[in-house]
């Protein structure tokens, strides 16, 4: 087994002339446990700081446009759904992974806002989409804009090249988690 596949910093460290918290964590259980092989952290220590990061980034993001996370993450629904900005309560449940209860709670709560409406189907009246009002559509538009600018600050150590192949890595690591989807051209 390779010194960096025992756990201990890897080269990576050392090309970038510095080290960060995982590099300092691998090196103590390097330390204090070296039957073990720590490689897995190398990676997915960092992806666990990094979300952590990127958490307190969204929420301040969102926060800015007097937005919690979970109604980003309806209003964004809404948003991707294209015009007329419209889901059933049933797809938005699919997509954001919550219960009927949570997800009725959430519309209720977005409602009181003013950033989405319930609207009957008119061909099955007993159907109800929630639509998001322009209103909703504002919030969501500058919540959006204000993320992406915060997570390109967040990459910006990488160029295109390395972003490429970063996205490519992680991919094959997050679909077992994910639910099947078609591919997108």
């Amino acid at each position: 087994m390779s010194e960096e596949r025992h756990g201990r910093p890897s080269a990576g460290a050392a090309h970038l002339g510095r080290a960060d918290e995982v590099d300092r964590i691998i090196a103590s259980w390097a330390t204090q446990r070296p039957d073990l092989d720590t490689a897995p952290m190398l990676v997915l220590s960092r992806v666990t700081r990094l979300a952590r990061h990127l958490d307190l980034t969204r929420r301040k993001a969102f926060a800015d446009h007097g937005l919690e996370p979970w109604e980003f993450d309806v209003l964004s629904a809404l948003r991707r759904a294209g015009s007329p900005f419209s889901l059933t309560p049933g797809a938005l449940m699919g997509e954001l992974l919550v219960s009927s209860g949570t997800m009725t709670n959430r519309i209720d709560r977005l409602e009181a806002k003013g950033l989405v409406l319930r609207s009957r189907e008119s061909e099955d009246r007993r159907s109800v989409l929630v639509v998001l009002t322009s209103a909703g559509q504002e919030v969501v538009d500058g919540a959006l804009e204000t993320l992406l600018d915060c997570e390109r600050v967040i990459l910006s150590e990488l160029d295109a090249g390395e972003l490429d192949l970063l996205a490519s890595l992680l991919r094959p690591l997050l679909l077992p988690f994910e639910t099947p989807s078609p591919a997108i051209p």
